[in-house]
């Protein structure tokens, strides 16, 4: 099997303690892991802390950090097809997407190298006689960043290059469930020449390792990619140190056709949003709502489609469909969906495991057509390939449908009524709106959600602001002193 290490203060460390990482595709161990214990955990957030005060990166310029990141962006498109590989293998993900996902992903630091000398303060037409007030943006500290097994490094790539281009310094804490691109890219890290203990990559199980990074008085922002309940967690161990939190949750978005929509465009959207990475994607548009005209028409599509998905190994290019990232996962979907048959949904396709695969993790692409919102399924993120289907009459009533859930990370709208799509689209509570399309992203357009998916927002110009601190100057330009503070004027 394959071993990974840690990357602690320029240096790779083998920890004290491990733990195997199964992969999906087979059920079968392939790689040890290092889990972090305590004292590693403190040991990269002092190393970050450092790195951060003194040395190299601290007296490097604004215009050298966006140097280092360009390097580091090229040396990802340079590797991209091993690291895509080796996500797939811990995760599962198809490798045809995880090697075009991971090429990508060195846009965004090519992207925050561009920023990294263009974060400008101001100067202030203060109230006050012969004073020169400006503001500049400083680093912010050492970052904490956290992310999930579903999209590691594009997830990491939103918090680490702004950080960065920023002047902080980051320990990041990848998923324990597929760690092995995070552990790989560390290595890219190191060969791009980052000062040591700039950045360092550390994996491990909410306790400690999570526990300890988070609650850590060094630590200054804590930049959290995941799930509602480990959320909480993060809030209440940032009580003790006051670090800035920023949280991208999960989501059960709404996904909107009306009957005057491309309908060959809405299905292919809800093919991409639902059954595209195997439904384990942050914004898969799981609730579909479909106007009561087309209901029927669109169902068969959706169910004549999944019918002809190929599901099988993800390294091969022709899989279209892989398998689930853990058992956990594929066991709560089969019963969230019986429940939901239970319930009174319809199963129209799909529900189980694959007759022809007698190994690994995977699960059929399924159809519920659902008679409303209490059924189970509706409710429920499943990070699996499941589709709960509804009927709407009116444009008010598929509005009120779509914003009734605790969540608001995306939203689709599928229509050929321009006028129709604004009005829609302005009603939906979500942070993240897709008109004629899904699932898309790019480094130059903010992503985040409202309610409990979470109120930060990560990607574009803004994000890098979200990284530094304010600093008010003062600068007294008379010939005089400063005058008496007891004698008033």
């Amino acid at each position: 099997m394959q071993r990974f290490k840690h990357y602690i203060d320029g240096k790779f460390e083998e920890g004290t303690e491990h733990f195997e990482s199964l992969n999906p595709a087979t059920g079968l161990p392939w790689a040890i892991f290092p889990a972090a214990t305590e004292a590693e955990v403190n040991q990269a957030v002092e190393a970050a802390d450092r790195a951060l005060f003194n040395g190299e990166w601290a007296e490097m310029s604004a215009t050298q950090r966006g140097k280092l990141l360009r390097k580091l962006g090229d040396l990802i498109s340079e590797h991209a097809a091993e690291l895509g590989e080796l996500e797939t293998n811990d995760s599962g993900k198809l490798a045809k997407e995880t090697r075009s996902q991971t090429g990508y992903v060195a846009d965004y630091y090519l992207y925050y190298a561009g920023l990294a000398d263009k974060i400008q303060g101001d100067v202030i037409p203060i109230d006050k006689p012969n004073m020169h007030v400006f503001t500049t943006r400083e680093p912010i500290g050492v970052v904490a960043a956290v992310v999930p097994w579903n999209a590691q490094m594009f997830l990491a790539a939103t918090k680490i290059a702004p950080a960065l281009a920023a002047g902080n310094t980051v320990v990041v804490k990848a998923s324990e469930q597929a760690p092995a691109a995070m552990l790989k890219f560390a290595e890219l890290i190191h060969a791009a020449g980052f000062p040591a203990g700039v950045v360092n990559i550390i994996t491990g199980f909410g306790e400690p390792c999570g526990r300890v990074l988070t609650s850590h008085p060094k630590v200054a922002r804590v930049a959290f990619t995941g799930g509602p309940e480990t959320a909480r967690h993060i809030i209440k161990n940032t009580s003790n140190n006051f670090a800035h939190v920023s949280l991208e949750l999960g989501g059960k978005s709404p996904l909107i056709v009306f009957d005057d929509a491309d309908l060959e465009g809405a299905v292919n959207g809800i093919i991409a949003g639902n059954y595209g990475a195997s439904g384990q994607s942050c914004v898969a548009g799981s609730r579909v709502f479909i106007q009561s005209g087309i209901y029927d028409q669109v169902l068969a599509k959706i169910k004549e489609r999944a019918a002809q998905i190929v599901i099988g190994d993800p390294l091969d290019d022709s899989t279209q469909v892989g398998p689930l990232a853990t058992t956990a996962q594929l066991e709560r979907a089969e019963r969230v969906i019986a429940n939901s048959v239970q319930q009174g949904a319809t199963l129209v396709c799909g529900g189980k495991r694959p007759d022809h695969l007698d190994a690994g993790l995977y699960f059929e692409p399924t159809l519920l057509a659902c008679p409303d919102q209490s059924i189970e399924s509706v409710r429920t993120e499943f990070f699996a390939p499941v589709i709960s289907a509804m009927r709407f009459e009116t444009e008010a009533e598929v509005i009120a449908m779509a914003n009734d859930t605790e969540f608001g990370l995306a939203a689709g709208v599928f229509t050929e009524n321009l006028a129709r799509a604004h009005r829609v689209t302005k009603k939906i509570r979500a942070g993240i709106i897709y008109v004629n399309t899904y699932r898309v992203i790019s480094p130059t357009a903010p992503f985040g959600g409202f309610k409990q998916s979470g109120g930060s927002r990560e990607a574009g110009i803004d994000a890098i602001h979200e990284y530094t601190r304010t600093k008010t100057t003062w600068i007294n330009t008379s010939e005089t002193p400063m005058a008496n503070p007891f004698v008033m004027r």
